[in-house]
């Protein structure tokens, strides 16, 4: 008996498109006011669409101003979407945490939303494990009129007051940060 040739492409196409996602990247929607303006800026009427690429994390390297996808600390069931603000060893201002400096603990990173006081990240859970991240946001995908590569930086006003080690595979992301301080 033979099996016709299009349940045969599908057999193998499922696997390759379950490794695909799996190990490349998927796309997701993004819900919410807490990355505004950088996702689903004010007045948009569309949700954006990002490409959440798993390669890009592989590695659990992320470097600051990355937008990143990470199961949430506070719900395990949820998926969010945030910015990397500090890497290990920095020293972060925060926002209303209990205590107003932190020292980001090796393996973990300090996360924020765009909108600051919309969010809930690391000013209420604290430093996040670098295990929870799942993704780093690179596009926006849809819709058409929102196409982009999403920038990775820190917004100016919450830079780490101090750096430590950095994560960042191009060695000049401590010294651009601090060119970025001394400037401001």
């Amino acid at each position: 008996m033979r099996i016709p040739l299009f349940f045969k492409s599908l057999l193998l196409s499922i696997p390759v498109g379950v490794t695909f996602f799996d190990c490349v990247g998927y796309v997701a929607r993004v819900e919410g006011v807490s990355m505004q303006p950088a996702l689903n800026p004010d007045g948009s009427p569309a949700t954006d669409y990002v490409f959440l690429s798993r390669w890009a994390v592989r590695n659990m390297e992320v470097d600051r101003g990355d937008v990143i996808s990470l199961v949430s600390p506070k719900d395990p069931g949820q998926k969010i979407i945030k910015r990397v603000v500090g890497l290990q060893g920095d020293v972060i201002s925060t926002l209303g945490y209990k205590v107003p400096y932190v020292k980001v603990p090796e393996g973990h990173c300090w996360i924020e939303g765009d909108h600051t006081g919309n969010s809930l990240d690391s000013n209420s859970f604290g430093p996040v494990s670098l295990g929870l991240i799942t993704a780093r946001a690179t596009q926006i995908v849809w819709p058409p009129s929102r196409w982009q590569v999403l920038q990775s930086q820190v917004p100016k006003t919450r830079h780490p007051i101090s750096l430590g080690k950095s994560n960042s595979s191009n060695g000049n992301n401590n010294q651009t940060l601090q060119a970025q301080e001394k400037a401001s």
